[in-house]
């Protein structure tokens, strides 16, 4: 059996999970896209994860709890591993996040006008027309 983590000795893939708030699918997962680096194993095969590895699961999943997609993941993670980068490296992906989630936001907004002036225009009771189907048919009445 491995070492535990606090002592710095390597984990298993479970261990890991735990320690990092990940799934041990996604601990996989993230092995496989090359974000940890390369990861050793047991002469019986199985997954070692050293305390830097653990690390760097939860800087990823604290990237995606922040909406940063897996390719933005990669090139942060990247740049936090390169004691020689430049802040304006990652201040650019940040901002561009940021940009695309304004999209977003403004898009949900929208919809979400759009649907309540729906729901106000819908009278919900017992007769047939509905606002909000005619509106999702685009106006068009439904083919038979």
């Amino acid at each position: 059996m491995s070492e535990p983590l606090v002592r710095g000795g390597p984990v298993h893939i479970g261990e890991a999970a735990r320690a990092s708030g990940v799934s041990a699918k996604m601990v996989r997962h993230y092995e496989s896209l090359g974000l940890l680096g390369e990861v050793t194993r047991t002469d019986s095969g199985y997954r070692q994860y050293s305390a830097a590895d653990i690390h760097t699961l939860r800087f990823i999943k604290r990237a995606r709890d922040l909406g940063f997609s897996m390719a933005e993941i990669a090139e942060l993670v990247s740049l936090w591993h390169d004691r020689s980068r430049a802040s304006a490296a990652v201040k650019r992906i940040a901002e561009h996040h940021v940009a695309e989630l304004d999209k977003r936001i403004a898009a949900l907004q929208g919809m979400h006008r759009t649907l309540n002036a729906l729901l106000h225009a819908c009278h919900g009771d017992t007769r047939p027309d509905c606002p909000i189907l005619d509106d999702l048919a685009g106006g068009a009445a439904p083919c038979h």
